[in-house]
């Protein structure tokens, strides 16, 4: 129990340093012209809005993790991998780098991770060992290149990148806590602390973006954390935790690449065809779509906790399908109910603003009328019938003569 007390002090801690110190990097933003201007119609907000908030999630995380983890090579690499990125974000958010020159450092800094020792050496399959060899040094380069690059596809909405990596990071964090590692779970939790205390001005309506900086820090962590953490455990299932947990962002990634290249197009050109973009289309608000990448992104975090053979060691294989089936199958009713109007009001998922017209409206008569009979209200017919009864009466009566206009005649 208490080894528990470090993890939990230390996600408050980086909750607190970075939620007191985003305003002081949206003041920084504004000053070094770090500023989103919505001039074309890709972006979804509507006035400037500034976006180096990254900074604030690696002030929280450094820090955080100086004061409560000794120094090791996993955390020296997240330090100063995480660094370099977060520095080139910041020169991106002001003055728009090429991507190709962006790729080539993130490149540079995931071959720093390998050579640091973050290598993914082998993999889990069925029980038994596979290594890798001698492809063990590039796949572990295009997994921390490729993952710190997802976070920053899926940055597209209000609070969804960031929302999307605490979920993530929650995840990962309970894997490596129930199978023991004590020092992953401590950088976990720092992690979870400051997408957190970022999260609030970043919510929809977002008064800042993480921007590249935050994105790719926060990409880059995971990376080496899923390698470190996660990659290397003697599981069963070990190699499908990482890839369910970070399923999001990276289906939406590889998909906006595949559609870029098809298309002609670089793999790196903006469009409007990400997962969030189109549930956009499909007439979803922000907040209904950054919810539903949330749901879709914590029921596969629930998968990847229900793949850890040490919290269900008898048939862990079916448990896992079963509740990935669920899962799926939960989300997929949902988000029929969501597509649909009226349904999406009934839901409670949405705010409801209907009226009691609104809603006999909906009704056939039949249905409408015995309602309102059930609720002591009087039929909507009968009401109306009412209505033009006293309507013709008022109007009779205005015609009839009285007394004293006879007696005037």
């Amino acid at each position: 129990m208490v080894s528990l007390v470090y993890p939990i002090v230390a996600t408050i801690c980086a909750f607190l340093l970075a939620y007191v110190a985003t305003p002081a990097v949206r003041v920084l933003a504004f000053h070094i012209g770090a500023v989103d201007v919505p001039l074309d119609g890709r972006r979804i907000h509507k006035k400037p809005i500034p976006r180096i908030g990254g900074v604030a999630i690696y002030f929280g995380f450094v820090v955080t993790s100086l004061l409560f983890c000794d120094v090791s090579r996993e955390l020296v690499t997240i330090w100063i991998g995480g660094g370099v990125l977060v520095i080139i974000g910041i020169i991106d958010d002001v003055v728009r780098l090429n991507a190709w020159i962006k790729l080539i450092v993130q490149l540079v800094v995931a071959v720093f991770a390998v050579c640091n020792g973050t290598v993914i050496t082998h993999v889990n399959l069925g029980g038994g060992y596979v290594p890798l060899g001698v492809f063990s040094i590039p796949l572990s380069i295009l997994w921390i290149a490729g993952l710190t690059n997802a976070i920053n596809f899926i940055d597209g909405l209000d609070g969804l990148a960031c929302g999307v990596s605490a979920i993530s990071s929650l995840s990962l964090l309970i894997v490596v806590l129930l199978h023991g590692d004590m020092i992953s779970t401590l950088l976990c939790a720092i992690m979870l602390g400051a997408c957190l205390g970022f999260l609030p001005f970043n919510s929809n309506p977002a008064r800042i973006f993480m921007g590249d900086t935050g994105a790719l820090f926060l990409g880059f962590c995971f990376a080496v954390l899923s390698v470190q953490g996660v990659f290397k455990l003697h599981a069963v299932l070990a190699f499908i935790v990482p890839l369910t947990i970070f399923a999001v962002p990276l289906f939406d990634m590889v998909f906006a690449i595949v559609r870029r290249l098809v298309a002609g197009k670089s793999p790196f050109a903006p469009d409007r065809g990400h997962i969030h973009h189109r549930l956009i289309d499909m007439g979803f608000t922000q907040k209904e779509s950054v919810k539903i990448l949330y749901a879709l992104c914590a029921l596969l975090g629930l998968v990847a906790v229900f793949c850890t053979e040490t919290m269900f060691e008898n048939l862990r294989v079916v448990k896992s399908i079963a509740i990935a089936v669920i899962s799926v199958a939960l989300f997929v009713i949902n988000l029929i109910i969501m597509k649909n109007p009226v349904t999406r009001r009934h839901s409670g998922l949405t705010e409801d603003d209907m009226t009691t017209e609104d809603y006999f409206h909906e009704l056939d008569p039949e249905k409408a009328r015995r309602i309102e009979m059930h609720n002591g209200g009087v039929p909507h017919e009968d009401a109306k019938q009412k209505e033009n009864l006293t309507d013709e009466n008022e109007t009779a009566h205005e015609k009839a003569p009285t007394e004293t206009e006879d007696s005037v005649r």
